[in-house]
């Protein structure tokens, strides 16, 4: 069974291959909770792919922005951290890629988070953002042959923080950071759209 948003998410630790080193290393849950960082899982389906080469860039392109927000971005797929360094090394898509590439060979972690395809072997495309407490906070899954908006990733994850810190608040459709939110209580119940106006 997988893990649901508004769960706590069971400590695992990945082997990785590490872009700006260009040597391997490991990515703990419970660690990067304990420094205090978010983290943004993105799974997906396979090494040298066509979909994917542009996620990863579209994904670097966003990086420097996650990452001042205090979140650790990891790639996720059921390729060995050997292949990822391959990809990483021929993919012009990937060049600029500087975020930890994840290998769940055994699949361990992507059933964890019910994205992994047991006819094929491969992950489903799945994006998930966990608070420091380790809480599973956002998921979205997606069949394999749309890609992602890593813009879209970027301020769901400024709202899930901008929540986080102003709990009698709430960010409507479309919130982007410094726009108005709204504080649910009884008067506000029919009156959304006169409080946003406000």
């Amino acid at each position: 069974m997988s893990i649901q948003v508004g769960q706590k998410v069971q400590d695992f630790t990945l082997e990785t291959f590490e872009p700006t080193t260009g040597d391997f290393g490991k990515f703990s849950l419970f660690e990067n909770g304990a420094a205090g960082k978010w983290a943004v899982l993105m799974f997906y389906p396979a090494d040298f792919t066509f979909v994917c080469a542009t996620e990863f860039s579209a994904l670097a392109a966003q990086h420097e922005t996650l990452k001042a927000a205090g979140v650790t971005v990891l790639s996720v797929s059921t390729d060995t951290k050997f292949a990822h360094l391959a990809w990483q090394r021929e993919e012009t898509e990937l060049a600029a890629v500087k975020y930890s590439m994840g290998a769940d060979a055994a699949g361990t972690v992507s059933r964890l988070f019910g994205v992994y395809n047991e006819a094929s072997g491969l992950d489903f495309r799945g994006t998930f953002l966990i608070n420091p407490a380790g809480v599973l906070v956002g998921a979205e899954v997606n069949l394999n042959n749309v890609g992602r908006n890593m813009e879209e990733l970027v301020r769901k994850v400024k709202a899930f923080q901008y929540v986080a810190a102003h709990g009698d608040e709430v960010c409507p459709a479309n919130w982007t950071e410094g726009a108005k939110t709204l504080k649910p209580n009884a008067k506000l119940v029919g009156r959304v759209g006169a409080a946003l106006k406000a």
